[in-house]
């Protein structure tokens, strides 16, 4: 005999019986009853009165048993409403420390869904104290530096983080399952999801590698499941599904809530519907019209769901979208969907119980998107039951709900193993003041956790199974934070400039604690650093023993003939590239620096400046030869004493220049200059020419005279 199937579909307004008999490779629907809650007996599919729910699933089953025989065992799903989702984000400070590499991610998204598992705590202060079972989760964004990136392997920068959308479901849900059942005398035969439920009647295994949300619209809540890549990626759940259809029904034609649940699913049966208020007005309108009127609120469902599943699908639209549940035949929910997601309208589509593969059905079953749920419970519970699985971890045993591919991640997330025991802690840090900024020198980052399964490494992503044995290894800590002063100088720490046409390499000036410190030396916490790179014209004269020139060009002040006078050019200079410049002018690399110290300019030079003429000067050529004929113009008194020209003059000195009196050069001038003198064995006259014309001795001379003197040789007289 063909063992026969009992599945119950506990939902929020009513429970479904359901018996199957499998044949062959397929099943066959033999019987179904749904009866609804007679009071508010769940909420947001979690048993809230055991008692209640206990007496309808008994009244369900005394009229499946008069028909068909004993029923001692029964298959459940948890509500997908019953799914709580949190979103949370994890960081990582990653700076000095090497590439990420696909173990550090897996230890940060683990920590993101602690994380969410924290804020789910915080947030559902009602189920305080509850334990959670992650039953998947999904990587929404990567960041690096606060900016959105596709993957964080081998990157590197300052603060790395990963936000996650993870899925729990409470313990609770499934004790309050197992104490209705026992009071209606039926033990569990298996356990699932409702969604998980669905997706295996309508999404067989070869289909799961493809991106597709299934989504059970019912009474009061639109659950949500995505596959991707062979698994069940995540689940949600919005609170919005027909009963706010039947509300904008209600309200547009004053009608009863039941009288607006049947005419909502009379829409998509008939071409006109019969309203009849609550004034007992009756009027036969086209479906179509009162679709018009009823939009808004079906347009405000498809983008609730549209929402979530983005949301849920790392904000993509997935490739196709199957709908079940009595909300699934909402008028024109389907092309509203396919606009939200930017998909073809074949890629949205409601599915009833003939979508699911090798099931037949006796006659009196409805077709209906409704009952693909409780179908899907039934195989599922027999195909794929939830079952406990224990597993050890660092010696401590947990059991785990196997909901999905079970993970290492799963073991230490039920073990309560906080993500930063999966890396040795880091060193400790240390905090110094550099010219009056503090800076945080990290530790050393710890050596991250062995993670051995069954005495083998591997991984956070690693698959488990019933009686595996988890080892943590834990990792080394991190060295404490050392660093010298060069560490934090970047490599500023000289610049080379031309000093007076020479090469100077100008140092950077260091100070630890107030003393004098080397590049070189090791810092402490708490140190305070003094550096500066910024050495100005002033910092050179001192280091080349050159103060003096500090006070710039200042003019120095002579008195010449009870006259003040002022001349720059015997006082110091400083410039750079060519310009004067000031002292506290900041040097950069390359410049060029010229400092030239005071002068002592002697009377010549200081008259020469002044562009005195000190001499009475006459050029005239004499036989032939250029003479320069010269005599001084002044007696010189310096502080009223005799001076000469080559005597120095210190600032503030008096000098007197007394005008000489002088006669007009004469020709017999030229003979002090010159060395010319008459043949010795010379006899005869000679005739004194000025410029070609005869000339005497005490004839004047003038600058550019030609002078010469023309020998006349004595005639010699003959012998008698």
């Amino acid at each position: 005999m063909t063992e026969k199937l009992f599945a119950l579909d506990i939902g929020t307004r009513s429970v479904v019986g359901i018996i199957l008999e499998q044949r062959g490779e397929g099943y066959h629907v033999i019987d179904l009853i749904s009866e609804e809650h007679k009071e508010r007996a769940m909420v947001d599919g979690q048993i809230h009165n055991v008692i209640l729910v206990a007496k309808v699933i008994s009244h369900i089953k005394e009229q499946l048993e008069a028909k068909h025989g004993p029923l001692t065992k029964v298959s459940v799903a948890a509500a997908g409403r019953s799914l709580k989702t949190e979103q949370a984000q994890a960081k990582l400070t990653i700076k000095n420390r090497p590439a990420l590499k696909e173990t550090d991610i897996d230890r940060l998204e683990l920590a993101a869904v602690q994380e969410a598992q924290a804020k789910l705590l915080a947030h559902q202060e009602s189920l305080h104290g509850n334990h959670y079972y992650c039953v998947g989760y999904s990587v929404l964004y990567y960041h690096l530096d606060n900016q959105e990136i596709g993957s964080l392997i081998d990157q590197q920068g300052n603060e790395a983080s990963i936000e996650v959308i993870a899925t729990f479901l409470p313990r609770v849900v499934v004790e309050s399952l197992i104490a209705a059942l026992k009071r209606a005398d039926l033990e569990m035969d298996g356990l699932t999801l409702e969604p998980i439920a669905a997706i295996n009647a309508l999404i067989p295994p070869s289909m799961r590698r493809l991106n597709v949300a299934l989504v059970d619209i019912g009474a009061g809540t639109s659950d949500i499941a995505i596959t991707d890549k062979s698994t069940v990626t995540a689940y949600g759940m919005v609170p919005t599904a027909g009963d706010e259809i039947t509300e904008a029904l209600s309200d547009h034609y004053l009608l009863d809530f039941p009288v607006a649940e049947n005419l909502k699913r009379q829409l998509s049966e008939q071409e006109q519907v019969t309203v009849t208020d609550i004034l007992g007005f009756e009027e036969l309108v086209p479906s179509v019209e009162v679709t018009q009127h009823i939009q808004p609120a079906i347009n405000a469902l498809a983008s609730s769901i549209a929402q979530e599943i983005k949301k849920l699908n790392s904000q993509k639209s997935p490739k196709a979208v199957l709908l079940i549940g009595g909300g699934s035949l909402t008028p024109t929910i389907t092309e509203r969907l396919s606009q939200e997601l930017d998909l073809p309208l074949q890629r949205v589509a409601v599915r009833d119980i003939n979508a699911i593969q090798g099931l037949t059905k006796e006659d009196h079953v409805p077709v209906s998107p409704e009952l693909v749920t409780p179908i899907g419970i039934a195989i599922a519970a027999q195909n794929t039951p939830i079952k406990y699985m224990s597993i050890q971890v660092n010696d401590q045993t947990i059991r785990l709900f196997e909901l999905k591919e079970m993970t290492v991640t799963d073991a230490l997330l039920a073990a309560n193993i906080v993500a930063s025991k999966l890396y040795g802690k880091p060193g400790l840090a240390m905090s110094v003041t550099m010219n009056g900024q503090t800076i945080h020198i990290p530790g050393e980052m710890g050596s991250p956790t062995v993670i051995m399964v069954n005495g083998e490494v591997s991984s956070m992503k690693s698959l488990i199974t019933h009686h595996d044995v988890i080892e943590l290894i834990e990792g080394k800590n991190g060295a404490d934070a050392q660093a010298t002063a060069a560490d934090l100088v970047d490599g500023a720490d000289e610049k080379n400039i031309i000093f007076n046409e020479k090469p100077l390499t100008l140092k950077s000036r260091l100070l630890i604690n107030g003393l004098s410190a080397d590049l070189s030396t090791e810092l402490a916490e708490g140190d305070v650093i003094f550096l500066s790179t910024n050495m100005t014209v002033q910092d050179v004269l001192q280091q080349e023993g050159l103060n003096s020139l500090l006070t710039g060009a200042t003019p120095a002040t002579y008195y010449v003939n009870d006259q003040k006078i002022q001349q720059t050019q015997f006082s110091a200079t400083v410039s750079v590239n060519g310009v004067a410049t000031a002292p506290d002018y900041i040097l950069r690399d390359g410049d060029h620096l010229i400092a030239k110290e005071a002068t002592t300019p002697t009377i010549l030079q200081l008259a020469t400046s002044m562009n005195m003429q000190l001499d009475d000067s006459c050029e005239v050529t004499f036989q032939g030869e250029t003479l320069q004929l010269s005599r001084p113009r002044f007696k010189i008194l310096k502080n009223h004493q005799l001076a000469e020209l080559h005597d120095s003059v210190e600032i503030n000195d008096k000098l007197q220049f007394i005008q000489l009196e002088t006669n007009p050069w004469s020709y017999q001038d030229i003979f002090k200059y010159s060395n010319w003198s008459l043949p010795a064995d010379f006899k005869g006259t000679f005739k004194l020419l000025r410029n070609g014309q005869p000339a005497q001795f005490d004839e004047p001379v003038f600058g550019g005279d030609q002078l010469t003197i023309e020998l006349i040789p004595t005639t010699m007289q003959p012998n008698n």
